[in-house]
């Protein structure tokens, strides 16, 4: 297959998902923000998703993005942006659990669940944010989500939530049936079967949702992932765990973003040898992602805040001017 380059992918108007992971520090958000920026620059209506327990995303674009609900990016066209919030998802998910909203069989293995614990929903981090990409799945309200991802860890658990999921919610349908003949019985007190199948149907439903979004995100013309790095040894390990992950479940992966790369500076020491020891390391990256893009990104004399610099650190990324 051949490599897209990070500025085919966002002139894309195929690719629906772009998610940026790496190690943590490394300037995923930043990366994150200036990709969702150039895709609103292209025309297309772009929502930007902090997808990390500890969002920085507000940070980078100066303005307050907290609190789970999609905001409009000040300044910007057709851009948005929001840093999901873990516990009030998590609150609502388990009050539709216990309200009988869901069903008397749904509200019984609640309580139940709570009572004998292992199985709960996994990673609520992770969770939430895997029922966010689900959520937008069929959503025609944006052409692109570009996802901010938690470090290399939380990534690869997020990765992994298809199936931890499918394994949770096929022991609740177990759980469901084994309940059905005891249940049977007081049914008529919780209004009759049509509750019943409301909670069987909603299980059923949230099944195809989490194949149809493991599908999409295997599928190379809808999903990239831009992993990104700093060149340093620890770093190149975090990458190569990242990418063998992201192979291993076919999840799209053809850029890979170096960034903070001191430039030369022979009257400084200090720098000159954190240049040696960062060009040594980005030799081995090359050779080894030699069938990847790489793209090199210099060390910002200043601190990535605001529209202005996502906008500088953009150039850079689809190949424009250096900082």
């Amino acid at each position: 297959m051949m490599t897209m380059p990070l500025n085919d992918i966002i002139n894309n108007e195929n690719i629906k998902f772009i998610l940026a992971g790496g190690k943590g520090g490394v300037g995923k958000t930043s990366c994150a923000g200036a990709i969702a920026l150039l895709s609103a620059q292209q025309g297309f209506r772009t929502l930007v998703l902090s997808t990390d327990p500890a969002h920085s995303l507000s940070d980078s674009f100066d303005q307050d993005l907290s609190g789970g609900d999609e905001i409009p990016i000040k300044g910007v066209d057709k851009l948005w942006g929001m840093e999901i919030n873990t516990e009030r998802g998590m609150e609502e998910f388990q009050a539709t659990l216990s309200s009988g909203a869901a069903g008397p069989e749904a509200q019984m293995a609640s309580q139940f669940l709570g009572d004998m614990g292992g199985m709960s929903p996994p990673g609520a981090d992770e969770t939430m944010a895997f029922g966010k990409m689900l959520e937008y799945l069929e959503d025609a309200s944006y052409d692109r989500i570009v996802f901010d991802t938690a470090p290399t860890g939380h990534t690869l658990k997020l990765l992994e939530v298809p199936d931890l999921l499918d394994t949770w919610l096929g022991k609740i349908i177990t759980l469901r049936q084994r309940l059905s003949s005891m249940m049977a019985g007081f049914r008529a007190m919780f209004g009759g079967g049509q509750e019943e199948e409301t909670a069987w149907e909603m299980l059923q439903r949230t099944k195809e949702k989490i194949k149809k979004a493991r599908e999409e995100l295997s599928n190379p013309e809808l999903t990239q992932f831009v992993v990104v790095m700093i060149p340093e040894a620890m770093a190149v390990f975090e990458t190569q765990r990242l990418l063998a992950s992201l192979n291993a479940w076919d999840i799209p992966a053809n850029n890979i973003i170096v960034n903070q790369l001191v430039p030369d500076n022979p009257d400084c020491p200090f720098c000159s040898a954190r240049r040696k020891m960062q060009q040594s390391n980005l030799a081995d990256i090359k050779d080894i992602y030699k069938d990847l893009s790489i793209i090199e990104v210099p060390l910002f004399d200043r601190e990535i805040r605001g529209i202005d610099e996502l906008k500088r650190l953009g150039a850079i990324l689809i190949g424009g001017d250096s900082a």
